[in-house]
């Protein structure tokens, strides 16, 4: 696809886009919501949405989080407008990663953002917010729309629902900000929002080959979640629905005996997860188990240590317990290290994940767990993992402290 730039005889070259991102890239909305899987084309897609914008005298501000991202879209514009650049007309500032008309607001800038913080300081009338999944939904509420004001701009939200892996990278506090973003776009009829869904099938430019190698290795439910681009709240077969957790949540506890903290040391044979599990788990006087926060976390050891002791003295605990079948040893040993008189009970799990967790489930039908608040990270993980799959941080660490209160057999420990 050519374009002319204005003024001169150059040309721009523009990729021709696939018919998926033709539909978003044209549909006109003023606020649109992509959700689309990996290598499905959506970055070079915006790209080509901003460079139109651009040509029509529009000021475009892309965000992304990590320099990688922002570099596949800085690419798709630099070499779509190269001619005028050279020839003048257009200004670049690789530094900045700007392309400007001089003497004008018409410009594309791109930048690294997470937050809030991290958006300010610009304004647009075209804002693209990629890998929107995982950022802070705080820096579309309190910055991006309100830049959006005085021109009453335009913005384009893209997203890959995240799986296990990609959830843990994540700045967001609702880590289905995004997909409820998309629900209220589909259900919008006043033609302010749009939304688009399209997988990684639909990039006609990806060898098919190396797509069918890669979902090779990878699990059911992150196949569901990356290339087929389904937002997913709970998985058929999951051991915890949205639905039990929901019928167990509670505002306070009543008074708890006994409270522990409970460690799911990071190991270096989980792929999908660099994360320390800690959840603080209690015990009331009729045998009931309650989960009360979760503050897992990605650190040095000295850093989720200092973390989960603040927890055992914030709440008063009676120990802190850890799975001595991964890393239970090393685990006391650092804790030891910054406060030696914590005492820490080792777990010694005699049978797989599945056959631990599946009691813990029970109780929680039975109404015997309760959550005291909202856990919207551990909640995820309890509705979407599954037998066979890697289990995660957050979800061990909850299995290892309401085990350890005893409220049900206590076979798990030798």
């Amino acid at each position: 696809m050519q374009k002319k730039a204005p003024e001169r005889e150059v040309v721009v070259h523009l990729p021709r886009p696939h018919k998926k991102q033709a539909e978003f890239i044209h549909c006109g909305a003023p606020r649109i919501v992509c959700r689309a899987g990996r290598r499905s084309g959506k970055t070079v897609g915006v790209g080509i949405y901003a460079v139109e914008r651009f040509l029509a005298g529009r000021r475009i501000l892309y965000g992304a989080p990590t320099t990688d991202q922002v570099g596949r879209f800085w690419t798709t514009v630099c070499n779509a407008l190269q001619e005028p650049i050279r020839a003048g007309v257009f200004r670049k500032n690789e530094t900045e990663h700007l392309i400007e008309l001089p003497g004008t607001e018409q410009r594309i800038r791109a930048k690294t953002c997470w937050n809030a913080d991290s958006l300010r300081g610009d304004y647009a009338d075209v804002l693209i917010l990629d890998e929107y999944q995982l950022v802070d939904e705080e820096m579309w509420n309190t910055v991006g729309a309100p830049m959006l004001l005085d021109n009453n701009g335009d913005a384009i939200f893209i997203y890959t629902p995240p799986s296990l892996h990609t959830a843990g990278m994540s700045k967001a506090r609702d880590k289905r900000h995004a997909a409820k973003l998309f629900k209220r776009a589909q259900a919008d009829t006043s033609g302010r929002w749009a939304a688009f869904h399209f997988t990684s099938h639909d990039n006609p430019h990806i060898s098919v080959t190396a797509l069918r190698e890669i979902t090779q290795d990878m699990s059911d439910l992150a196949f569901r979640q990356e290339i087929e681009a389904e937002d997913i709240d709970e998985v058929p077969g999951a051991l915890w629905t949205r639905q039990t957790i929901e019928d167990n949540r509670v505002r306070s506890h009543p008074g708890l005996s006994r409270i522990v903290v409970a460690i799911d040391p990071a190991a270096s044979s989980k792929k999908h997860s660099n994360m320390t599990g800690i959840v603080i788990c209690g015990k009331d006087e009729n045998g009931n188990g309650y989960v009360l926060e979760d503050v897992t976390l990605r650190g040095q050891p000295d850093e989720w240590a200092r973390a989960a002791i603040a927890a055992y003295h914030r709440w008063q605990a009676d120990r802190i317990v850890a799975e001595a079948n991964q890393g239970g040893e090393m685990v006391a040993y650092t804790l030891h290290t910054i406060d030696e008189d914590v005492p820490v009970d080792l777990i010694h799990a005699s049978r797989d994940k599945y056959l631990r967790a599946d009691p813990i489930s029970a109780l929680y039908t039975q109404g015997r767990v309760k959550h005291v608040g909202s856990f919207p990270d551990l909640e995820d993980q309890m509705c979407s993992w599954l037998a066979g799959d890697e289990s995660p941080d957050r979800l061990d660490a909850m299995v290892h402290g309401i085990t350890a209160l005893a409220l049900t057999n206590d076979w798990y420990m030798s």
